[in-house]
C-alpha cells in the first residue's frame, strides 16, 4: 500500500500565504505524478496543480502566478506554496500520487489520496 500524509493547512487572511506538504510512503517503486486537488463546500473536487517526475507542472487557471508546486523525488514529497490567497481558495486540499509499487513479488500501479487538510482564507 501507499500512504499519503498532508500537513500545512490552516486559517489565513486574504493576501497571506500557506505551504502545504505531502509525503508518500509504503512499497513505492516509482512515483509518476504528484498533485493537489481541493474541494470547496458544496462543490466538486478540482485539480489545483500537479507535477510530473520530470519537474514539469500544470496549474488550474485561477492559481497561476500565485501557487507554486514542487517535489523532491528522493523523498517522495510534494510541496504547494500558496501566495496571495483569496477567500475563493478556501476548501479541503487533498494530495494525490500515482505510480508503481512493488510488493516484493509483483509490480502494480497505484493511485493514492491523502485524507485532506483544511485551508480557510478570511476576507
Amino acid at each position: 500500500q501507499v500512504q499519503l500524509v498532508e500537513s500545512g493547512g490552516g486559517l489565513v487572511e486574504a493576501g497571506g500565504s500557506l505551504r502545504l506538504s505531502c509525503v508518500a510512503s509504503g512499497d513505492i517503486f516509482s512515483v509518476h505524478i504528484m498533485g493537489w486537488y481541493r474541494q470547496a463546500p458544496g462543490k466538486q473536487r478540482e485539480m489545483v496543480a500537479f507535477i510530473r517526475s520530470s519537474g514539469s507542472a500544470n496549474y488550474e487557471d485561477s492559481v497561476k502566478g500565485r501557487f507554486t508546486i514542487s517535489r523532491d523525488n528522493a523523498k517522495n514529497t510534494v510541496i504547494l506554496q500558496m501566495n496571495k490567497l483569496e477567500p475563493e481558495d478556501t476548501g479541503v486540499y487533498f494530495c494525490n500520487a500515482n505510480g508503481i509499487r512493488h510488493t516484493g513479488q509483483a509490480y502494480m500501479d497505484f493511485d493514492s489520496w491523502g485524507q485532506g487538510t483544511q485551508v480557510s482564507v478570511s476576507s
